[in-house]
Order: structure tokens, then C-alpha cells, then sequence
């Protein structure tokens, strides 16, 4: 099973590494895995959790655009 790291989740998305983290913090993307390791704390993303966030992003994201707007 691929794994991958935020950066390779968010490039994949087309959007920043920091709009992705804005998105899991505020419990709009579930919380992958989290590594920790004595030193850090690492996200390991799984090919479901990259298929939930693009999900997210083709409900509520317009390219260059940001949100869409609340119907």
C-alpha cells in the first residue's frame, strides 16, 4: 500500500501544503495516521485518506477561486 507524506498529498490536490493543513485543523479533512518518533511527529497518508481529501476539495473547493460561495 503507497503511503505518502502532507507535501505529496497537497501537490497532488494542486493546492499549498498550508491550505491542506488549515483544512485538518479546523476537522474539515480527517487526521491521518500520525508517526511519532522521539524527535518529531510525522502524518502518514494512506491512498483512502488522499481519496477523502480530493473528495473534499471537488465539494468545496473552486481552483483560483477559493470556497464556493453558501447556497
Amino acid at each position: 500500500m503507497a503511503t505518502y507524506s502532507t507535501g505529496q498529498v497537497a501537490q497532488q490536490l494542486g493546492i499549498d501544503k498550508k491550505t491542506l493543513l488549515r483544512w485538518l485543523y479546523a476537522g474539515k479533512v480527517a487526521e491521518p495516521k500520525l508517526v511519532k518518533t522521539p524527535a518529531s511527529a510525522v502524518r502518514v497518508w494512506t491512498e483512502r485518506d488522499l481519496k477523502r481529501a480530493m473528495q473534499f476539495k471537488e465539494q468545496n473547493y473552486r481552483k483560483g477561486r477559493g470556497r464556493k460561495k453558501q447556497t
